[in-house]
């Protein structure tokens, strides 16, 4: 993908113009709270730079995973009040649908500096299906479109990818020429030693990334339930530990074309263990022999230990995904341990949305990291060398 095709949002004369922007206003909402807002102060950069230029912004994003309709729990009125503080405006007006004849007459009343909000896309059938009907009404409200979603921008929605097929002026927001730029640094010439960390749930989730940073890294951590799998493949008895039988084979192989390729793949040595996720007690034991009746949780302190020792010395780092069921305080440190020694690094250092991401805010370290990125999946199809279809569709053909 040639990113000299693509506009950024300073290229382009917004005055007096709607603009249709893209965000990822996917936020955690709570008893109608928002929980955690790091998505939305992202995006100011790009909503301020339109309102400060005389635009008239008209924005969109989804919330949650309602099935096609309206569910009350995941509007977006709370993004909207809350945003409108942030802004110091009087108001975000926002819509009663994301298309229609009330969402058409907002837009069309909105004047230089003013900002709606179209309620949330995915009420909409169309928004997950790429629905060309959708695509074009939501096309018709912008006279410029601009995605600044990167963590949607793996996905071929109508709002992420159809919509720009239909408008002749597009660029990419600030927010989503950052993630580019940062991630785009993985994928060149890098400091060494370079090392990457992964944890999660699934070997299956990480196939890609895996086989592609054996490409790249010379030390490839690997943490979380999908460690348990490894370590199974490698003869460890891991109790009632989560295990993916069926990835056995596929982790030998990994495990042995990393050994021909010189690359480093570490492993947990020992974890912290528990009866089962609501365990209140942590006990350490060795990754290899875990009890029948247990399970692991985190890696043990000699892991830490370990991983520490290789992050400290290392040139470049990137991280996707926790070490341990780290929602539980006891089974935390494993995760947050990863966080500070990363973040009191001289490495340039990527973490690489979800969890991780989470665990950076809880402890309080973003200012640590170089970049953090806000879109998991798409970080991790990034650097992939995926062609992501929401970056894709903003070329100047």
């Amino acid at each position: 993908m040639d990113m000299r095709t693509i506009k950024n949002l300073e290229d382009i004369d917004v005055a007096g113009k709607r603009v249709l922007m893209r965000v990822d206003f996917n936020v955690p909402v709570r008893d109608g709270k928002i929980a955690d807002e790091t998505r939305i102060r992202a995006a100011l950069p790009s909503i301020k730079y339109v309102l400060e230029n005389n635009g008239r912004l008209i924005l969109m994003s989804h919330l949650g995973r309602p099935k096609g309709k309206p569910e009350p729990q995941y509007s977006l009125e709370p993004v909207a009040s809350r945003l409108a503080e942030l802004l110091d405006v009087g108001e975000v007006f926002l819509t009663d649908a994301c298309v229609g004849d009330g969402a058409r007459r907002v837009v069309t009343d909105l004047r230089d500096g003013q900002v709606a909000l179209l309620e949330n896309l995915r009420f909409h059938a169309g928004e997950t299906k790429n629905d060309e009907k959708l695509a074009r009404e939501l096309a018709s409200f912008g006279d410029i479109y601009i995605n600044d979603a990167f963590g949607t921008a793996h996905r071929a929605h109508a709002s992420t990818e159809g919509v720009a097929h239909h408008v002749r002026t597009k660029a990419a927001g600030f927010l989503m020429k950052k993630e580019i730029e940062s991630l785009g640094k993985l994928m060149g010439e890098v400091s060494r030693p370079y090392v990457a960390i992964l944890g999660g749930a699934k070997v299956s989730d990480k196939i890609g990334i895996i086989e592609k940073f054996m490409e790249r890294v010379d030390t490839l951590i690997i943490g979380g339930a999908m460690a348990n799998t490894f370590v199974a493949a490698a003869g460890g008895k891991l109790g009632k530990s989560l295990v993916e039988q069926d990835k056995l084979a596929l982790s030998r192989d990994l495990m042995a074309r990393a050994e021909s390729k010189g690359i480093q793949i570490m492993l947990p040595s020992d974890a912290l263990i528990g009866e089962d996720t609501e365990s209140a007690q942590a006990t350490a034991a060795p990754m290899r022999e875990v009890p029948d009746e247990m399970m692991v949780l985190d890696v043990g302190p000699q892991s830490r230990d370990a991983f520490n020792a290789v992050i400290k010395r290392a040139g470049t780092v990137f991280w996707n995904g926790p070490m341990g069921l780290f929602e539980n305080p006891q089974f935390a440190e494993g995760t947050l341990s990863i966080a500070k020694a990363i973040a009191g690094s001289a490495a340039y250092s990527v973490v690489g949305g979800g969890d991780s991401v989470a665990a950076v805010q809880q402890a309080d370290l973003g200012h640590g990291f170089d970049h953090v990125s806000t879109g998991g999946g798409a970080s991790l199809e990034f650097l992939e060398g995926k062609t992501l279809p929401g970056i894709a569709a903003l070329s100047q053909k």
